[in-house]
């Protein structure tokens, strides 16, 4: 559809020809990021707006409609992050984000003379946030002096407290501007909150058509500038994530490899990885899938093969039970492993940027063993010192292994870690959509798991707090609170805040645990943990 006489330029917007996941033909609108020349025709390299970044893709030009063309507004010079000219075009997109962000710097500007610094993204979600709130008022969680005891009471079905629908509660969810999900839980038409007896506000569990529930208190809620389901309230500076995706560089927007071979396996990488340039040409890019170094050619890996020595990732195998193992690997004494294996996971973390200062860093590495030798299946890493309770900085399962129940076994072996070390952990945000589902998971299936299992004493009603849920998991508080939130489970009943655990979530539950087959036994964890704070030097 695609005609000769209309230029097309970076930055043009357009409907592009593509399959769906029922190979059914759709024209979702795309943005146009670059356009290259080959013998005999021109390739686009589109952007479908709204879809994940993984799915851009070269298309030629019989995929465009031209008949809904959008031109990019003409800009002479736009400002790069260092602030020097570059020659972007501009987008509508970018148009309203650039509006959206001066009415916000208006808005919040302090008296003339003297200048306050706020932080731009807080202002911005705090935004959003509350356009949501006109339309549907929200609940604040009961805030109390420090989590107390709970009491267990029988189970009972009463339709004042019945859950709404899944269909009715997505339709809350909204957008952060850090890209992940919040989900807002409505409040009850013509219930008031007051406190029960005193500062502590209970939370009862129950548990329909089964005899098992229980009362949680909610904890306080003087924890922060984090929001209630853990999303920063500003950007972090630190660490290996980055949170603000305002100064993408248009080259780091498009995917320079067309593909990896490691091992027996070949992976379509998905986001921009910084390979060397003169690697980005390669139809193939060969890794050594034990130690990843990338080669240019099949010859050139098999004359590595030769000489290299690895069967297994560098570093000390702190975990095995079958087939798969755990290595711990110091990103100082393993720096060139882990520079390669952060360029590896950047084919298919978007917001990542940690690639070469790997020295604060541990990586943990899962694999799999053979006759071979130990085959990377994923990893994750965390900070040696995290002034903010991290346990994961950057996690990633590889895409022939996703969907078999290995991302969450990387999960919990990083909360195994966490409970050797004696504390509760969470992990670095913002979490990528899958990294958000995979997490969202494994908080379901964990929290519930307490709360079925809870039993009675003495003919007594079981009691548990939050903060005990959170030592036992060593989930932190928020994440407990938010998977809550998420699962729909609280309601407001009599005066107090109550979990109601379904017959659907207790039947999803049973459903979901059957067919988790990997979990992570702590008897075949070997680990001490170090005081990374008493070392002057890693």
């Amino acid at each position: 559809m695609a005609d000769s006489s209309i230029e097309i330029v970076e930055g043009c917007r357009l409907p592009v020809l593509r399959k769906n996941q029922e190979n059914e033909d759709e024209w979702p609108l795309a943005e146009i990021l670059s356009v290259k020349d080959i013998p005999g025709r021109k390739l686009y390299y589109v952007h479908y707006i709204d879809f994940n970044k993984r799915l851009d893709e070269w298309v030629t030009p019989d995929r465009l409609d031209l008949k809904k063309l959008q031109f990019p507004k003409k800009e002479a010079k736009t400002p790069t992050k260092n602030g020097l000219p570059g020659s972007r075009p501009s987008s509508p997109e970018r148009d309203v984000r650039k509006s959206l962000d001066l009415n916000i710097q208006s808005a919040s500007a302090p008296s003339r003379g003297k200048t306050l610094p706020t932080p731009k993204r807080k202002a911005e979600s705090v935004s959003l946030a509350a356009q949501v709130t006109a339309a549907t008022p929200v609940p604040s969680l009961p805030s109390s002096a420090e989590a107390s005891q709970a009491s267990v009471y029988p189970a009972m079905r009463d339709p004042s407290f019945s859950s709404k629908s899944r269909e009715e509660h997505e339709q809350l969810t909204s957008l952060t501007t850090n890209g992940t999900t919040r989900r807002l839980i409505p409040s009850q038409p013509g219930r008031k909150r007051k406190n029960c007896g005193g500062t502590d506000e209970m939370v009862k569990v129950f548990q329909n058509n089964n005899p098992r529930c229980s009362t949680v208190f909610l904890p306080p809620g003087e924890d922060s500038q984090d929001s209630s389901d853990g999303i920063p309230s500003a950007p972090r500076m630190t660490g290996s994530l980055v949170s603000d995706r305002s100064h993408d560089d248009i080259v780091t927007r498009m995917k320079n490899i067309d593909c990896i071979e490691l091992g027996r396996h070949r992976l379509k990488p998905w986001y921009f990885s910084p390979y060397p340039q003169e690697l980005t040409t390669l139809p193939i890019l060969y890794l050594c899938e034990f130690c990843l170094k990338y080669l240019k050619s099949l010859k050139c890996l098999q004359r590595h093969l030769t000489k290299c020595n690895l069967r297994h990732p560098p570093g000390n195998e702190i975990y095995r039970k079958g087939t798969i193992s755990f290595f711990e690997i110091d990103g100082r004494k393993n720096k060139t492993y882990s520079q390669n294996l952060c360029l590896l996971a950047k084919c298919f973390l978007d917001h990542k940027t940690l690639y070469y200062d790997t020295d604060p860093f541990l990586f943990y590495v899962m694999t799999e063993y053979d006759s071979k030798g130990f085959h990377i299946v994923g990893y994750f890493s965390k900070e040696k010192e995290s002034t903010e309770d991290y346990n994961v900085a950057c996690i990633l399962t590889l895409p022939p292994y996703q969907r078999r129940g290995y991302g969450k076994l990387l999960i919990e072996f990083s909360y195994e870690l966490s409970k050797v070390e004696g504390k509760t952990g969470t992990p670095e945000k913002p979490l990528s959509d899958l990294g958000l589902l995979s997490y969202r998971s494994y908080w379901s299936q964990t929290i519930l798991e307490i709360l079925m299992n809870l039993k009675s004493e003495n003919g007594e009603r079981p009691q548990i707090t939050i903060n005990e849920i959170s030592e036992i998991t060593s989930v932190k508080k928020e994440d407990v609170i938010s998977t809550l939130q998420y699962l729909n489970l609280i309601n407001y009943y009599k005066g107090q805040y109550i979990l109601t655990l379904s017959e659907d979530i207790v039947e999803g539950h049973e459903r979901a645990m059957q067919k988790r087959h990997l979990r992570i036994d702590p008897k075949c964890l070997h680990f001490t943990p170090k005081d990374w704070s008493k070392r002057g030097k890693w």
